[in-house]
């Protein structure tokens, strides 16, 4: 099929103008002003943005969590993100310990196959680095799966020693891969921890109380300094703290390959939230406070940060009621619809920064960090034609009575954002038109990202 997006105005992290693409089949054509092609199908973007399909490069769709489940799997996410202008997500393949790194990605292979409406390709999440554990990294890679993430957090469950993430770091620098870190100090946190169960404080406002701003900067400092020793980058996974984006910038200014993201929650929420029904708010790292949220957004637009995901980490309310013991709440929440619309609302319509640096953010620099570039996060001739006709004037109301995420509360409830993926085409097909879903689960591809 050939389509002709005419008439919108091109975003591109280099500039913006008014032009036309065509997309034959999978792929873009040509982008160029007044084109004279013949479409199957024309949708006229006069007074639109046309903007590449976002890349939302951390989420958790259909995973354990102890007795817990994230609420979203690969369909009802995938629909969710399509919804919202996002077409491709890199989700996390959890190793089981004492399996393999293989069955992680395997695993969740399966869980997407037949379900995903958008492209996906998986991170793993290594949990126990022994055995033939470097050896799979290096296959791993070779076969497109390119990151590795490791948690300095969660002891007993996720968390792993320092040697375990230099080895994985020192191995990356010979394959090409990429770690990431979850930063936050696992031991000083179950101190605190402790502290406050001890003192019968279990309420979910303890829950940020007990995971200090000091602790993140601390596991990204000696996290970076692990990097700097092997020769390797290291991607910052979900930054909140003013802290770490400093011990981030300091880094970057050894010219050291050290990046790093945030989330839609650490820009638009803050701490206030633990006191009403705080348990839907919990989530590693907690939310911060004001003048930490004022630090991630000129981190954003001074390109200190590279990356906005959403950690999208959904659970029930039920779920999250389930204990009365802020330690034993299922962690996470739901943002995988929402990305788009908050960080175009809060950063160009609020005037934080470009639209060029909107896609950067959203689209373009996850692509160039995590092996995409240019078959993703592109429009250019060539590239894969995930497109997205934005209304960057209409405004929706946030809520859980109308989002597509199968969860049933929403962070952002009430809140009024301007933006709106008004046509998204993942590979040249369509999947929102008109406010409804016409894509169908299954479509979406595993992609191969390409090492360093």
């Amino acid at each position: 099929m050939r389509i002709l997006v005419r008439n919108g105005t091109v975003v591109t992290p280099s500039g913006t103008a008014v032009a036309d693409v065509l997309i034959e089949g999978e792929r873009i054509a040509e982008v160029a002003p007044h084109l004279q092609a013949e479409a199957d199908r024309t949708f006229d973007a006069t007074g639109r943005l046309v903007i590449p399909g976002g890349i939302d490069v951390h989420t958790h769709l259909d995973m354990p969590y102890g007795a817990f489940t994230t609420s979203d799997d690969f369909e009802s996410g995938t629909v969710a993100a399509a919804f919202g202008g996002t077409t491709t997500i890199v989700d996390f393949a959890v190793q089981d310990h004492g399996a393999s790194l293989h069955h992680a990605v395997e695993t969740w292979k399966a869980k997407a196959r037949g379900r995903a409406a958008v492209d996906y390709g998986f991170h793993v999440i290594i949990t126990d680095l022994t055995g033939a554990g470097e050896r799979e990294m290096d296959e791993l890679v070779a076969d497109g799966v390119t990151s590795f993430k490791l948690f300095t957090a969660y002891p007993g469950r996720l968390m792993v020693d320092d040697a375990a993430i230099f080895r994985a770091l020192l191995r990356c620098a010979s394959n090409g891969g990429t770690v990431m870190v979850h930063a936050e100090n696992g031991g000083v946190i179950e101190v605190l921890q402790q502290r406050a169960l001890a003192a019968g404080r279990t309420e979910a406002l303890q829950h940020a109380l007990t995971r200090p701003a000091r602790a993140e900067a601390e596991a990204a400092h000696r996290a970076i300094a692990l990097a700097e020793l092997a020769g390797a980058p290291v991607y910052i996974v979900h930054v909140s703290a003013a802290e770490t984006v400093e011990e981030i910038v300091a880094a970057r200014r050894r010219a050291l390959a050290v990046h790093g993201e945030t989330c839609p929650q650490y820009l638009f929420l803050t701490e206030r939230s633990y006191r009403d029904d705080g348990v839907r708010f919990v989530m590693s790292p907690p939310l911060r406070d004001e003048p930490a949220q004022e630090r991630l957004w000129s981190a954003l637009a001074a390109g200190d940060l590279e990356a906005v995901s959403t950690d999208h980490c959904p659970f029930t309310l039920a779920d999250k009621h389930a204990h009365s013991d802020f330690t034993r709440t299922p962690g996470g929440a739901p943002g995988i619809e929402d990305r788009m619309s908050l960080l175009f609302d809060g950063g160009v319509a609020g005037r934080r920064f470009s639209l060029e640096r909107f896609v950067e953010l959203t689209s373009a620099g996850p692509a160039r960090l995590f092996g995409l570039w240019p078959r993703k996060g592109a429009l250019a001739p060539g590239s894969d034609a995930d497109i997205v006709v934005w209304n960057a004037e209409r405004e929706r109301t946030i809520s859980a009575k109308t989002h597509h995420m199968r969860v049933d509360y929403n962070l952002y409830e009430g809140r009024v954002v301007k933006g709106v993926a008004e046509l998204v085409l993942s590979r040249g097909r369509p999947v929102v038109e008109a406010g409804a879903f016409v894509g169908r689960a299954g479509a979406g591809e595993f992609l191969r990202r390409a090492a360093r």
